[in-house]
């Protein structure tokens, strides 16, 4: 099966803020740039699912107004991280003593009072499993989320089921707008097969 992950648009805020559930207004154009493209793409019969938050469900609004066969599914499990009461403030008012507290402990910590790093890819996890389950072997999946749960997959995918340390969170993932295909084999005992990159 083939999982496309697809990153909403660039938020029409501050690079330094914090937000996660936080509900913010991203780029209107970008938008629908995204949508316009995934609606020439995506193949017929192609398992729709859609975070929660709004920056996601506008973009499968969109979609489906191109593309009536596609059937948006709203799945919790593809939420950006909760970072509790950091949520709308900027990273540097946060304060060295709150960002050590999770750095020190990556893994488990609940930011803000939030979610922790865990029980995020616990949740991605989860979400991962149910998509296999309802894609057939051919079938294509769509996700319509954030960086940090693409992140998540990746480490799934490689294996990783909790993170201990911060340096082995991906620095890394697609831009704003951008939509990335992996192929997945059939997962072995315990763990899923790494990513391959479709052509």
């Amino acid at each position: 099966m083939k999982l496309w992950l697809v990153r909403h648009a660039r938020p029409i805020a501050a690079d330094s803020l914090c937000y996660g559930r936080l509900e913010i207004e991203v780029d209107p154009a970008q938008t629908a740039e995204l949508a316009t493209t995934l609606s020439r793409q995506l193949p017929q019969g192609a398992g729709l699912r859609v975070s929660p938050r709004q920056r996601c469900e506008k973009l499968a609004q969109q979609l489906c107004k191109a593309r009536p066969d596609l059937i948006a599914r709203t799945d919790p499990d593809l939420a950006e991280m909760d970072f509790g009461t950091w949520e709308g403030q900027r990273w540097d008012a946060l304060g060295a003593a709150a960002l050590d507290a999770w750095v020190q402990d990556f893994g488990r910590h609940r930011p803000g009072g939030g979610e922790s790093v865990n029980e995020v890819m616990r949740r991605v996890a989860h979400a991962l499993q149910r998509t296999r389950a309802e894609t057939s072997a051919e079938g294509h999946a769509v996700w319509l989320t954030h960086a940090g749960v693409i992140r998540a997959v990746h480490l799934l995918l490689q294996g990783v089921q909790t993170l201990h340390e911060a340096r082995d969170w991906p620095s890394h993932t697609i831009g704003y707008g951008q939509i990335e295909c992996i192929e997945l084999g059939p997962p072995s005992p315990g763990q899923d097969q790494a990513p391959v990159k479709a052509s």
